[in-house]
């Protein structure tokens, strides 16, 4: 990683095309649970991201299995889950912006 680079804040607006380098496009991520659901579940709003729907089912099998929390581990991981993937594609992009940055850099150069 190099130090000089700024790293993007999470409401980072790409400067290049999201589908240079893709061929056949990118696929689309999109959320199911909405604003509504999620104002009257009191979901704090940092926990509004991309997993929010895996994060509502884990609610949803708390609420139902209360005593017996522990037979929502499946709904837990599968949160975790899509915490760590969702870390891993924003590092990629995040990589995938540098190399088309340096190349830009490249080009203005030359």
């Amino acid at each position: 990683m190099e130090p000089d680079v700024p790293k993007p804040e999470p409401p980072y607006e790409s400067q290049f095309d999201p589908t240079l380098g893709f061929p056949n496009g990118r696929k689309i991520r999109t959320v199911k649970t909405t604003q509504e659901e999620m104002e009257s579940a009191a979901i704090p709003p940092n926990l509004r991201d991309y997993c929010i729907d895996d994060y509502m089912k884990f609610l949803h099998c708390r609420q139902d299995n209360f005593p017996l929390v522990y037979k929502c581990k499946h709904e837990v991981h599968a949160y975790h889950q899509c915490q760590f993937e969702d870390h891993v594609l924003r590092m990629k992009e995040y990589e995938r912006e540098a190399r088309l940055r340096r190349l830009a850099e490249k080009k203005a150069v030359a």
